[in-house]
């Protein structure tokens, strides 16, 4: 008996979830390398990374029509009784996540619609038995709206008949299928980049990477500190005694006030290896908007918001630990701005950045 999971292309199913070093080991280290680079110049990690992200999009949503088709030819009354045949897949297959999640799609769900819609078991029965009778009306409606609609679609030789019910279906689980995978890459990318991100300019500044375990208090770092009321995505130690707290967002205009409200709760005082070390608070961010308060509300928690749609927010990073720690050394201080982008691409070089990982 055919099962719809079984129809699903095997390469597709792998590209409806994966992590961080998946996406170096599918992308290649050089490319991560030089994306991070462009975000040290200035670029837009958004802009940067859109590409990948559509074409993620793209291959999948390809692989779920393909998917549908193969239905057609497998199923009887596809339009009428998809939801019969995949809310029974769901419920007595045993599913990885990763079929499930696709097998959801076609009921209209991502995962955060099953959380916030749905909820329950008994929820979910009352979805799957409003969701046919609705895509009913919907097709109806629209047919009266713009007429009847046949399109005829070859693949590999059979040809196959789509009407509004088919169409329906086909673009509703392909908004689930697309809302999924963007939120994902904005997550993914979000927290992979924030770490390179961190990690390589930290280390061009001449700070080393340790575990936080490491007892090691002279000019090192390490990455996402998460204590009590301490919140932190990396911590600096120049000596015993100096350090910084670092926060780092991939936000939007306007919304900086966001990650200022929360590292306004960093406490000024650190405790490690029984030093206590004072604290200041660095803030980075994509960009702030015209009349954003976040300039002075950094003032007021005795920090400083950089902005890395700078060309040289680097540089300008270099000088502001600079002017709080007078001892601080480092070739970026002092340094002239354009000089300090061939700094830049030659340290770059030399970063490893699946040691962040």
């Amino acid at each position: 008996m055919t099962k719809f999971i079984d129809l699903i292309p095997e390469d597709s199913l792998e590209l409806v979830n994966y992590k961080g070093k998946d996406l170096i080991q599918k992308l290649g280290k050089n490319i991560i390398s030089n994306v991070v680079l462009s975000i040290l110049c200035g670029d837009n990690i958004r802009n940067l990374t859109e590409g990948l992200t559509q074409r993620r999009i793209l291959l999948m949503n390809s692989s779920l029509i393909i998917t549908y088709l193969k239905a057609l030819s497998s199923f009887g009354n596809l339009s009428s009784e998809l939801t019969s045949i995949i809310s029974n897949e769901i419920r007595t297959e045993r599913l990885s996540p990763n079929k499930k999640k696709y097998l959801l799609w076609f009921l209209g769900l991502t995962g955060k619609s099953v959380q916030n819609v749905i909820r329950e078991d008994d929820y979910f029965n009352d979805y799957l038995s409003s969701l046919d009778g609705n895509l009913k009306k919907i097709a109806r409606d629209i047919k009266n709206k713009y007429g009847d609609m046949d399109i005829t679609i070859k693949n590999n030789g059979i040809e196959f008949l789509l009407q509004w019910p088919d169409l329906l279906r086909c673009m509703m689980a392909l908004g689930a299928q697309t809302l999924t995978i963007r939120g994902s890459e904005k997550s993914m990318y979000g927290k992979l980049f924030e770490k390179f991100v961190l990690g390589s300019v930290l280390s061009m500044l001449g700070f080393r990477y340790i575990n936080k375990d490491d007892p090691q208090t002279n000019g090192v770092f390490w990455l996402s500190e998460r204590e009590d009321k301490r919140e932190s995505d990396a911590t600096v130690l120049l000596r015993p005694g100096s350090g910084i707290r670092f926060d780092i967002g991939f936000i939007g205009v306007g919304n900086t006030e966001i990650s200022l409200d929360k590292v306004s709760r960093f406490e000024r005082v650190m405790e490690k290896g029984g030093t206590r070390n004072a604290t200041i608070t660095i803030i980075l961010v994509d960009k702030i908007g015209d009349g954003s308060r976040t300039p002075q509300m950094a003032q007021a928690i005795g920090g400083h918001i950089i902005q890395m749609s700078g060309s040289y927010w680097v540089h300008q990073l270099a000088q502001t630990i600079h002017e709080e720690y007078d001892f601080f050394d480092s070739p970026l201080v002092g340094m002239d701005k354009e000089d300090s982008i061939n700094f830049l691409h030659e340290r770059m070089q030399e970063i490893d950045l699946s040691q962040f990982l």
